[in-house]
């Protein structure tokens, strides 16, 4: 299986790796972390307004020692500004070929590639919609968690979560703020996506991203590569993932309060 890379170029062998995972998946999603030093002027080259952007606050689901998580499982459910509640059970890494048929057709599964800098990831993520305020009151204790996921999204933790791990009894793991931006750019319109992800800790991650088609990524990445070098965005930055900053932030507060 694929695993997430961060090594500075791809062998030969993963590229043909990389390639035959895109060729299985739904889409392609490039991603690239802005270093801290370096996001004040990001966000000055690329002319972003945090007024126009999408408030969103997201919760992830795990054991207090990210049980889940060791075995490429992401629970998760946020609530978004203007457009309500959802949730997501992840898979990752994946090989998109293994998945079973029922699942692969399912119109709520996503099997996407994350490509970044030296590597890339292939994850399935299957979607819900939550009732309005469901995601507000399954944090608050006022309803099981597991009302915040579908059938088959039950079904689907299921078959990848470990032996006694049942969602009602997963710690909450948040909340992470979240502003979100979207704009068209380039000849195509394609989007550029700018995530600013707010710990508590005072630390930030700002990812830059655009989605394509799996037969446009290397037109993608050129194309958006070009973008940010003209407008001066430092691409060196060292990938961080912004779901695993959360994860290992919220397990040592539960921990050290259980040590208390």
């Amino acid at each position: 299986m694929a695993t997430t890379g961060m090594r500075p170029a791809l062998s030969d062998e993963a590229l043909i790796e990389m390639l035959s995972l895109i060729e299985g998946a739904d889409s392609v999603e490039l991603k690239l972390t802005v270093p801290e030093s370096s996001q004040r002027s990001a966000i000055q080259a690329l002319r972003l307004d945090p007024l126009d952007a999408q408030i969103r606050q997201v919760f992830f689901f795990d054991t207090p020692d990210l049980t889940l998580n060791k075995r490429g499982v992401a629970v998760r459910a946020r609530r978004v500004q203007r457009k309500g509640d959802d949730s997501v059970v992840k898979l990752r890494p994946v090989v998109p070929d293994e998945l079973p048929a029922e699942l692969r057709s399912s119109p709520m599964l996503t099997v996407e590639v994350d490509a970044m800098p030296g590597g890339y990831v292939c994850s399935a993520s299957l979607k819900g919609v939550v009732k309005e305020g469901g995601a507000k009151a399954a944090v608050a204790g006022e309803q099981p968690l597991r009302k915040l996921f579908s059938k088959s999204q039950r079904a689907f933790y299921a078959e990848h979560a470990p032996a006694g791990t049942a969602i009602d009894d997963l710690a909450i793991l948040g909340p992470i703020f979240v502003l979100k931006l979207k704009s068209a750019r380039g000849e195509r319109g394609r989007r550029l996506v700018t995530e600013m992800w707010l710990y508590p800790d005072g630390s930030r991650i700002l990812e830059l991203s655009t989605r394509c088609a799996t037969s446009e990524a290397f037109q993608a990445a050129s194309e958006a590569r070009a973008f940010l070098v003209e407008r001066g965005i430092d691409l060196s930055g060292e990938l961080q993932t912004k779901t695993r900053k959360a994860l290992d932030f919220f397990s040592k507060q539960l921990r050290e309060g259980a040590s208390a």
